[in-house]
């Protein structure tokens, strides 16, 4: 079907065993459904602790034990992922699927340098080798805007900035040329001068390739930027989903509401906005919505009972019961 999503996620549900591997295992992303469709970017947000790694992790199935994925589908081309043996996965992973990792020192090898490690990705591929996989190699640095980039593709990842080591995690990514590129966090760690460089390669290269993108991220600012649609995660739930326009300008979710209002504005010297208290530990996530002891607005049912999907326009969902049609009592506690 043409105009069938790219991504389709349907129900993913991923569990861990806690230490001492008693008890029921803690759920890490609990029931989520999203789609990205082709050439878009969806950006996936919320704080540390809410699930958003572990969700690109499961959909590339590279969840490691105690981690597992207990249910769900990944649709991507019309293939579901988590029925693949792992051979037919690999050969998804890198070449249909490019992932860039939050922290590249960890992602790129420090024993190779960058370009022998772009020549194996060509390599394992079957898309070049030899003198036509260096070629290759110098071109895609090139065009993540690496300086010279003949030079560079010699050199080690420690021997790069951290600017630079992303511009390289970037040319990896993209080296099988794939249809969907999953960033984690690519400007964490990064100054604020840098962090505007590599969103504006990020941009260029989406054009350029006809990149699908799942964006990551924290940073509200980033997906303002970038994304096309949002998806706001906590505790392993999505709890609202809009065009980035809709969902920055009408926030449904108080959680929504609260990471926009935290988001540094106004004069110099005005006291900044926060959530009060912090993401819940894993297994500790508890019954019922589990923003309910941070939401200035919960009342009776918030603490027991898990809120349904509510549509309040098209494409604009949240989970929450101020807007459950079936809430009759709204007395705050």
């Amino acid at each position: 079907m043409p105009d069938a999503p790219l991504l389709d996620v349907t129900d993913l549900r991923t569990v861990f065993r806690l230490a001492g591997g008693r008890g029921p295992e803690a759920v890490a992303v609990d029931g989520i459904s999203f789609h990205i469709n082709r050439g878009e970017t969806l950006g996936l947000v919320g704080e540390s602790g809410s699930g958003k790694s572990v969700t690109a992790m499961s959909i590339i199935r590279l969840v490691s034990p105690p981690g597992r994925i207990a249910g769900g589908r990944v649709l991507f081309g019309g293939r579901d992922l988590l029925t693949l043996n792992e051979e037919h996965m690999r050969q998804v992973r890198g070449r249909r699927i490019g992932f860039v990792f939050q922290e590249p020192m960890v992602a790129l090898n420090p024993v190779y340098t960058i370009g022998f490690q772009i020549e194996e990705t060509l390599k394992v591929h079957t898309l070049a080798k030899g003198e036509a996989a260096r070629k290759r190699a110098i071109e895609l640095l090139e065009a993540v805007r690496v300086p010279d980039p003949a030079r560079r593709a010699k050199a080690y990842p420690h021997q790069l900035s951290g600017g630079l080591r992303q511009r390289a995690m970037l040319a990896l990514a993209l080296a099988a040329e794939p249809s969907l590129l999953i960033a984690d966090e690519p400007t964490t760690a990064l100054d604020v001068t840098v962090q505007a460089e590599v969103l504006d390669l990020l941009r260029d290269l989406r054009k350029q390739f006809g990149l699908s993108m799942l964006l990551i991220t924290h940073d509200l600012g980033v997906v303002a930027e970038m994304a096309d649609r949002v998806a706001v995660m906590y505790c392993g739930r999505i709890v609202e989903e809009a065009q980035t326009a809709t969902l920055l300008s009408q926030p449904a979710h108080p959680y929504t509401r609260g990471l926009i209002a935290s988001v540094p504005h106004g004069t110099s010297g005005q006291r900044l906005a926060s959530i009060p208290g912090t993401v819940p530990p894993l297994g500790k996530f508890g019954e019922g919505c589990t923003f309910t002891p941070r939401c200035p607005e919960r009342f009776e049912p918030c603490p027991t009972v898990v809120p349904g999907t509510t549509t309040i326009e098209d494409g604009h969902t949240v989970r929450c019961h101020l807007h459950s049609a079936k809430t009759v009592s709204r007395g705050h506690s």
